[in-house]
């Protein structure tokens, strides 16, 4: 069964879906003129403008990237980061990075369909992603794309954002602090419950708070590992770019790899760490309390920057540096022993970082499954998804998760095709959009210029 699920996986994943996320991210690059990267700087402090309500919705904007983020900074950001490199060798992070510069004008586009085509349930909160801008931008004809990716999603979600997360804080707690895998499953059901209870209002509180602080901390730490090492930063980027588009010789542990492996192993990691195309994020920036959707989709671009040009880029360059990429060791280990290497109890801060990555992944993956859920069956199934949702928890420390792990991958890349597709068809709008809030910008500042003079 594994065999034929690698096969299956190798095509979900083959050049035609990381062709079709990078040339919609190329196409929305150009649609909306680059905005994705000149906006940088408004995005940010839009961001931080954020952290108060300026419109309808759940969440501030400045909690609903939060939340984003506590789905996307996982074990992506530790153990995927570390596998491509250990496999596709240095070059691997450059096209990670070119993934995530083309994956910003995606996550905008995904943010501002979102917001634009949202709508209310029941319960008086917003709802949206890729389901909802699907029905209410494409139409009738297209419903059966909205539900595919709703079945995907939440098959995905107990997967790659539940069983897959809870593995590994059991092996990493158990690992470096030899705390017994049930009491660390006892202890993530009974944090996660109470979480779940409160919706997503408490979901993005705490990931509001825990985020930032287990972002900025990793960051701080892999800084550390630079500069102690400052020397060979810059070697490390040149042997970044030059192994990008030169196969890299076989050297130490590490076997050796062709061009392409760099290109596949760093797009597919860094899609799988960013999550930008997949048409996860959208769901939270949904129920942002904003004013504009261009306005939410300027902050939720910044959540693929943060995710994959600081985190990721923090991992990659410190098991280059400290030359542990041409070592024996593997995946997470990998990132241990760079930050071991400079650090007391390096190896136990990595382990602690992926701790808390996946506990927060589990969040924000829980609440992205809800909606899925919710669209599917409606909102009577809420409650009994969270129920399962915490009742997934044990399994996925306590059973092999091979199987999962493949299926989870496979669930992921079929989410993003109708994802994809939507955003090819809805391009025009997400242009349009964008031109106008910005013209109504530019004559607000004209209008506010000659008022002064």
């Amino acid at each position: 069964m594994n065999d034929a699920l690698n096969t299956i996986s190798g095509y979900v994943w083959g050049p035609v879906t990381l062709g079709l996320i990078l040339g919609v991210g190329l196409l929305l690059t150009v649609r909306i003129k680059a905005l994705s990267l000149r906006k940088i700087p408004y995005g940010f402090s839009q961001l931080f403008a954020g952290r108060k309500a300026a419109g309808d919705g759940s969440i501030a904007p400045f909690s609903a990237l939060m939340l984003s983020l506590s789905a996307t900074i996982g074990t992506g950001n530790i153990v995927g980061v570390a596998t491509a490199i250990g496999i596709g060798g240095p070059g691997a992070l450059f096209w990670m990075w070119c993934s995530a510069l083309v994956g910003m004008a995606t996550k905008y586009a995904e943010a501002v369909c979102a917001v634009h085509y949202r709508e209310t349930n029941d319960r008086g909160e917003l709802v949206g992603g890729p389901m909802y801008y699907i029905k209410n931008g494409l139409g009738k004809k297209w419903k059966f794309l909205a539900l595919a990716f709703a079945f995907f999603g939440t098959i995905a979600g107990f997967g790659i954002g539940n069983t897959v997360q809870a593995h590994s804080v059991a092996d990493a707690m158990f690992n470096s602090f030899s705390v017994p895998k049930p009491v660390s499953a006892g202890v993530m059901v009974v944090l996660v419950g109470l979480v779940l209870l409160g919706g997503v209002k408490r979901i993005s509180e705490v990931a509001k708070h825990l985020v930032p602080f287990m972002a900025i901390s990793y960051f701080v730490a892999g800084l550390v590992v630079l500069l102690w090492n400052f020397s060979a930063v810059p070697a490390a980027f040149v042997l970044i770019v030059e192994s990008a588009f030169s196969p890299v010789a076989a050297q130490g542990g590490f076997a050796g790899a062709a061009i392409a492996l760099a290109i596949q192993k760093g797009i597919a990691r860094g899609v799988f760490s960013n999550e930008a195309g997949l048409g996860s994020a959208p769901i939270a920036h949904a129920a942002a309390a904003t004013d504009s959707p261009v306005r939410q989709g300027t902050v939720a671009m910044l959540g693929t920057f943060i995710d994959t040009i600081v985190v990721c880029s923090i991992t990659g360059l410190a098991i280059i540096v400290t030359g542990v990429w041409t070592g024996d060791a593997k995946g997470a280990a990998m990132s241990q022993q760079a930050f071991a290497a400079v650090l007391p109890y390096g190896d136990k801060l990595v382990s602690f970082a992926l701790c808390l990555f996946a506990f927060t992944t589990i969040l924000g993956w829980s609440y992205y499954g809800e909606r899925c859920v919710e669209y599917l069956l409606g909102e009577k199934s809420v409650y009994p998804f969270r129920l399962l949702w915490v009742a997934a928890i044990p399994i996925g420390v306590l059973v092999s998760l091979d199987t999962v792990w493949i299926v989870a991958d496979i669930m992921n890349g079929l989410m993003a095709i109708p994802n994809l597709i939507a955003l090819i068809l809805l391009s025009g709008v997400v242009a349009r959009l964008t031109r106008e809030f910005y013209s109504k910008s530019d004559n607000h500042d004209k209008a506010a210029a000659e008022a002064e003079s």
